[in-house]
Order: C-alpha cells, then structure tokens, then sequence
C-alpha cells in the first residue's frame, strides 16, 4: 500500500496537470452542449470529426460545415478523419448488423471510438466525450449497445457523455474527481426539452438540430448501395457511391446501371463523376438530362435500351424516334430510338 506522502503527491501531481479530453464533434447541439459541460467544469477539450462516404460532410451547410463553425466558436482544436474504404468493408458485413436501413451503427460508432481512442492517446488526453444521449437513438444509444463498444473498442470507464452522465455508471474520470458528476445531466430519451434548456444556459442563439443525416438510414438510398454491392465484385468504389447520391438509377442487367440526371445541377455532377468506359447519353434536339451508362459488357441492346430511358425524362414525343447523342470512350455516335414506356421501366428502377 502506498504512504500517506505518496498519496498526497499523486494528488497534486493530477492537480498540477490539466485534466484533458478529446470530444467526438459533430456540429449538432448535443455534441456542443457536451463540450461546453466539460469546459464549464475547466476540462482542456480538443475535438475530432469524422466523415464517412454517407454524411453530409463536404456540402455548404453540411456537418462539416456546421462542425468547423462549433469547433471555432468555442475556440478548441479540431481534427478531421476521413473512413473510406475501410468503411465501406465494414458496410459489407458488420459485425452487429444493421438497423431499419442499411445503417451499422454500432460497428460505425465501433470505429469512430477507435479514432478517438488514437488521438486521446497521442495527445495524453484522460478521456473521450460524445454527445450521445441515453436511448434517443433505438440501435446505437441503448445500455446494452453502448458497453458492447466500449468493451470492442477497449474504451470501458474512458467514455464519458455528460449529457446522460447520472443515468449511467461512473467514469474512471468521475472515480478520479477530473470532473463533478452532480455536475454533469441525466437526459434520456428522444425529447430534446433539456437540450434546448441547456442551450438558453449556455446563452446559444438559434440552437441547430441533429447534425446532419446518414443517407445510410434512408429507405430509398439503402435499396441502392444494397444493389450496388449486391452487383459488386467485392466493395462498391467510392465514385460508385458518389453517384448513388445523384439522379434516378436503373439496374439494366446484372453488369450494368443507367444513373439519369434530374437537374442542371446533378447533370454536371454525373459528367465530372464519368470514368474510363463509361457512357455519356444525352437528347440531342430535345431539353432532358444527362445520363450515364456503366457496366461491364456495353452491347447495343444496353446502349439502345438506356437510350430509350434518356428520351423517356427529355422533352421528346412519346413514341417517337428521336436522337439520342453516346458518348463512347471521346467518341460520339447517334441512336434513333423511341422513348420507353412507364410500365417497361419501372421494373428497372432501383
């Protein structure tokens, strides 16, 4: 057993040393009410933000946007980690599987504890802070879920969520007096009545949301990067999945997909997103979209039958031959074929 004077240096050693967490930032109010909580109590905070290929991260008001803007308001360091393929491996078969959509959100959170665990560790940091609020998410936010990542990710008693503090077991940083537990909340639930309290506390004008969406919890998107993996040799590329974002997308054999523009705006984002071997299909004499044709084993009936889909969203007469302009490998060429019918396309339609 130590001395009562080895006691009592530990003591003013952890007095002398600034108690230091890494907070997982998101740019919504729960993670910002989290770190505010932790620098009330004068806890050194320094943020980390993860993008993966399904947020909204890199569009103007999107989490990274919002994430940048929190992180300089409260004037902490911030730090951005970018899951790619590695993500969509994971995509392919998580480990605790999915929720109503194709979202894994404990093997998701499973990987970002993992990040945060590296940068605490780089930076000596004593733990990690999240936003997350006891049972407001069903798959992620759950008792049960959350000890199964801590114990995966070798984080149990380092992870701290000031927001549900008192509903949970204490901290190793609660146990060691870094922060005031009566100080910390006891929110639970879906209801964001106390976040907006704490927010006025904080004097937070115009508090936002949640933080953006995964597209992986949506209905209509799940059915495509499904398909797209399902169509895949192993993983899905990640261009494959920036258009899976864009457009209307038709599965037009095992080995090929038509992706057709809705507006000036995704059109533009279809043609900067074409890759060697693919198809570039748009009207030539009517206002319509633009199209692209990817896939193995391109044959005429595919280029025929896309260019039947291309006429069928132009301002083409229906059931007239019109031209189709395919760009084939900087090559261009002409197809005369008539729009296809409703009832032949939404049989292909993903």
């Amino acid at each position: 057993m130590p001395g009562k004077d080895q006691v009592e240096n530990v003591k003013d050693e952890l007095e002398k040393r600034k108690t230091k967490a890494v907070a997982l930032l998101s740019g919504g109010l729960d993670s910002s009410l989290a770190v505010r909580m932790m620098m009330e109590q004068g806890v050194e905070v320094e943020a980390i933000a993860i993008k993966t290929p399904f947020c909204d991260f890199d569009c103007g008001k999107g989490c990274g946007h919002r994430v940048k803007k929190v992180s300089a308001e409260l004037g902490i360091p911030l730090k951005t980690v970018y899951f790619g393929d590695e993500y969509l491996k994971m995509l392919k078969n998580p480990k605790h599987g999915y929720g109503s959509g194709m979202n894994p959100c404990i093997d998701c959170r499973a990987m970002m504890y993992r990040e945060a665990k590296k940068h605490m560790e780089k930076i000596n940091a004593d733990f990690i802070v999240t936003g997350e609020v006891l049972f407001q998410r069903p798959m992620s936010q759950n008792s049960r879920a959350l000890r199964i990542i801590e114990e995966e990710t070798d984080t149990t008693g380092k992870v701290l969520r000031p927001l549900s503090a008192q509903c949970l077991a204490p901290t190793q940083a609660e146990k060691d007096c870094r922060v005031i537990r009566e100080n910390l909340g006891n929110i639970k639930g879906r209801s964001r009545k106390d976040q907006l309290k704490l927010a006025q506390h904080f004097n937070i004008e115009d508090p936002p949301n949640s933080a953006g969406g995964c597209l992986l919890t949506d209905p209509a998107f799940s059915k495509r990067i499904k398909d797209s993996f399902e169509h895949a040799p192993d993983i899905p590329n990640l261009n494959d999945v920036e258009l899976l974002k864009l457009g209307r997308h038709f599965r037009i054999s095992s080995d090929a997909k038509l992706i057709v523009g809705r507006n000036m705006e995704e059109n533009e984002k279809i043609k900067s997103l074409s890759m060697a071997g693919d198809i570039i299909l748009e009207a030539i004499d009517y206002v319509g979209p633009t199209c692209l044709l990817r896939g193995k084993m391109l044959d005429e009936p595919l280029l025929y039958a896309s260019s039947s889909i291309v006429l069928r969203y132009s301002d083409s007469p229906k059931g007239v031959k019109c031209r189709v302009r395919a760009l084939v490998q900087n090559k261009e060429e002409e197809i005369h074929v008539a729009s296809a019918r409703d009832e032949e396309i939404v049989k292909l339609r993903i």
